[in-house]
């Protein structure tokens, strides 16, 4: 038998090749989760060990902050050897260039002769006062260097010129930067210094353990004390959460990409086994039991596998030492890390890939035992359409999905996502289990249009692809999964950016708000704010310092027609109108009012009644300059609201913004836009990540395809040939199977995008009901799902090339003679 695998390997190796593909694709992806994983969770723990390091306890405020009598009374327990004060001060800096000051945070330097510090890449560290050393990426970003002089200031209005004698190495630094002083220094920007920790380094010979227990009575109330490991697990945790969640999301991906390749494999070997009928029936002839025919197809699944996913491993760790090597060459904001392989991320997709291979060709392997020598020499029997067993199969499919139906319903309603995922997935395999008999059906629908156009090799392909019911669900339903969860994908972020941007109009209404203290603004200034690039309107706005009763007030009025260009909530605009103020919380419960509720205002000798609302997002008290008109005819503009394009780079707009109207001394921007831009960048790149990760799925689901086509040319090879023998050209063979694979590609491709509509809109549900108050809304990215149906069409187009070009090679009379 061993001689017989062998040669069975090398006779068949080209059929093997699609199995192998779709083997290496799958765990080629989970071994690339992994080790990105596992490499950017070795990197964040040794970069955080290297900057911790000579630490052996840490001490932190938990409800009080840290006091210098706390750090003099750590020096003095005997244990202690060093004991370091991480102090720094935040303070504003001019760079050059620059309209107005960025913020800057300046840590105090401490002895480094126990406990790691700051380095340099150039120049040195400071060693006197008003000496500082930058973060090299900050440096460069600003244009400063060695010698360079800088003026800060702080929130008191006292400037320092310092001196830059050194650029800090911040090229493994996690998280943000600070530039560093002595502490000499930094005790004159900041008198009343925040110490955020003491670090505590142990005398030779005493354990960390022994030295949270010494130093911890000595502390004052409300602070933590951590060991020296227990910190640096500490901030890795703080670090690697976003890590791990991003790890779980490829994981995910990795196994739905495994789950599609065993339906490849599993048809791969069907296709094999069909085609080597004749000589298995010949083993058993000659004396080869069950067990040892079963035996040798598992074992060829086994070197399959192992060959395959070895060859998976290889694929994934390379594309992963690609992807990091990317992430360095193009600066994408992530610190170096260097490619980390461990026995895990390796030996654990080895092990998947092979056992998912045996384990998808059992069924195959038990079907080629079945059949009888004798049996197997004659030409093979068409395939029963129904059967007990298929009875059964349909029953429990439409349990499973009207269970799964309910328990998304109940999910969207209850916001209960976990439920909403447990329905989804029993849902799903009601589908897979209901497959033969919906998905024939549906080809039979969607074939109406081309068996009426395409003629008689039109009415054969639909025929033929409903001929095998189970072979035909299980091909569409590899593609099936996948264009589901990209439909799904898309959906629910669509569904969720289309929620967020309505509770974003609500909650923040406005995009900027640019505002001069104690200042008018200039007369230009409108026009330098409408010819930046990203913005799209510009209104300006009035403000007015009132009484009403023993309350001062700061108003802001703003045109009552030009309002709705730059405030995106539609009920706020209605309400604003003549006689009407819009008053944020707080103000309403300061001036102990209600919606309704009339508020009087003077200004000088001008009294005004308006009646009050509450609105959330603008100012504190806002009205209509037609009403402020009546308080002070003579106000002046002191700022502008602004509306910008949504495709706009909101980082962009925003620092272009802050460096406009160079005359005003001191100019606020606030509004909505930053923290839209954030989340509308996370959505962007999870759109682009799932659609790249499921987009895997689907190619090994197209591999399916093509092998479906292919144990159909196989066993339909004298029927192409009685047909080409009747006048069918080559052509209408080829056109043949092109339609055969295109019903199977639209199908799968319609279904999926059903279902994913429903997953994302209930997903959408369960996710968002309850931090939006059921006010979810539902979106349908047409243009990505028209997209999604072309790529498979055009997908289903092409795998049927290869399968269609070796069925009008083989010549009629040779076909026929062959049986």
């Amino acid at each position: 038998m061993r001689r017989s695998i062998l040669s069975s390997l090398r006779a068949h190796l080209g059929r093997l090749v699609a199995a192998c593909l779709a083997i290496v694709l799958g765990v080629g992806f989970g071994t690339l989760a992994m080790t990105a994983h596992a490499s950017a969770s070795h990197g964040i723990d040794e970069t955080i060990g290297k900057a911790n390091a000579g630490v052996d306890a840490v001490v932190i405020g938990d409800n009080e902050s840290v006091q210098v009598k706390d750090a003099e009374a750590i020096r003095k327990v005997p244990q202690v050897a060093s004991a370091v004060i991480d102090t720094s001060a935040f303070l504003q800096v001019s760079w050059a260039g620059k309209v107005r000051p960025d913020y800057l945070a300046v840590s105090a330097l401490y002895d480094t002769s126990r406990i790691a510090g700051p380095t340099t890449t150039q120049g040195r560290l400071p060693a006197g006062t008003l000496e500082i050393a930058l973060p090299a990426k900050e440096a460069e970003k600003n244009k400063v260097g060695i010698g360079s002089k800088l003026t800060l200031s702080s929130y008191d209005e006292k400037r320092w010129t310092v001196t830059v004698v050194g650029l800090l190495d911040d090229s493994k630094t996690v998280g943000p930067s600070h530039a560093v002083a002595t502490a000499q220094s930094v005790k004159i920007f900041e008198p009343e210094g925040y110490i955020s920790a003491v670090k505590v380094a142990a005398k030779p010979g005493v354990s960390q353990a022994d030295l949270v227990t010494a130093i911890t009575p000595v502390l004052g109330k409300g602070l933590e004390t951590f060991t020296g490991a227990a910190w640096i697990e500490h901030e890795v945790q703080g670090f690697t959460n976003g890590i791990d969640v991003l790890g779980g999301v490829f994981g995910m991906f990795a196994v739905i990409a495994l789950f599609v390749a065993c339906l490849v494999i599993a048809n791969t070997f069907t296709i094999v086994i069909a085609q080597r009928t004749r000589e298995m029936a010949l083993l058993r002839c000659v004396g080869a039991s069950r067990r040892q025919v079963f035996s040798s197809v598992l074992a060829e699944a086994s070197v399959v596998g192992l060959v395959a996913s070895a060859i998976g491993v290889v694929f994934g760790v390379a594309l992963s030492a690609l992807g990091l090597r990317l992430a360095q060459e193009f600066d994408w904001g992530i610190p170096p890390v260097a490619l980390h392989l461990d026995l895990v991320s390796v030996v654990l997709p080895l092990l998947l890939g092979t056992v998912a291979t045996i384990a998808a060709a059992v069924v195959p392997a038990r079907r080629a035992t079945k059949v009888a020598p004798l049996a197997a020499l004659r030409p093979d029997a068409a395939p029963v359409a129904a059967s007990k067993a298929g009875a059964v199969r349909l029953i429990l499919g439409f349990l499973l999905l009207a269970g799964g139906g309910l328990l998304l319903a109940a999910s969207a309603m209850t916001n209960q996502v976990i439920v909403g995922v447990g329905g989804g997935v029993i849902s799903f395999l009601g589908v897979l289990a209901i497959g033969s008999l919906l998905v024939p059906a549906l080809v039979r629908l969607l074939g109406l249009l081309p068996s009426r156009k395409g003629g008689v090799p039109a009415r054969i392909a639909v025929g033929n692809a409903v001929r095998n019911p189970k072979r035909t669900a299980a091909t569409t339903s590899a593609l099936l999964i996948g264009v589901t969860l990209i439909s799904l994908t898309c959906v629910g972020i669509a569904s969720v950016r289309k929620t967020f941007d309505v509770t974003m109009d609500s909650e923040y209404p406005v995009d900027l708000m640019v505002t001069a203290y104690q200042e008018k603004m200039p007369a230009g200034a409108e026009q330098q704010l409408r010819d930046l690039k990203g913005v799209t309107e510009v209104v300006p706005v009035r403000t007015l310092e009132v009484k009403s009763g023993q309350q001062e007030l700061d108003l802001t009025a703003l045109d009552q027609a030009k309002a709705p260009a730059v405030v995106h909530n539609p009920e706020l605009t209605d309400k604003l109108k003549p006689g009407v103020a819009l008053l944020d919380r707080n103000t309403m419960n300061m001036l102990d009012l209600k919606d309704g509720s009339t508020v009087t205002l003077v200004a000088g000798q001008n009294k005004l009644t308006l009646q009050a609302y509450r609105a959330t997002g603008l100012e504190p008290f806002t009205l209509t300059q037609t009403d402020l008109a009546k308080l002070a005819p003579s106000a002046g503009v002191s700022g502008y609201w602004l509306a910008t394009d949504p495709k706009a780079d909101g980082p962009a707009v925003i620092e272009s913004v802050q460096q406009s109207i160079p005359s005003v001394k001191e100019l606020s921007v606030s509004g909505g836009l930053a923290e839209r831009s954030a989340y509308t960048k996370i959505f962007d790149v999870l759109l682009a990540v799932a659609v790249g990760l499921l987009g895997v799925s689907v190619l090994i689901a197209l591999v399916g395809v093509g092998n479906t086509l292919s144990l159909s040319v196989l066993e339909r090879t004298r029927e192409n040939a009685l047909l080409r023998a009747m006048g069918l050209t080559r052509r209408q063979l080829r056109g043949m199977l092109a339609v055969e694979s295109l019903l199977m590609a639209l199908v799968a491709a319609g279904l999926g995008i059903v279902l994913g509509l429903v997953y994302g809109w209930t997903g959408t549900a369960a996710l968002m009901g309850a931090q939006t108050g059921g006010q979810v809304q539902y979106a349908v990215p047409g243009g990505l799902l028209v997209t999604i149906a072309l790529v498979a069409a055009v997908a289903g187009l092409l795998a049927s090339v290869l399968p269609a070009r070796r069925a009008a090679k083989v010549a009629p009379a040779g076909a026929l003679a062959s049986e």
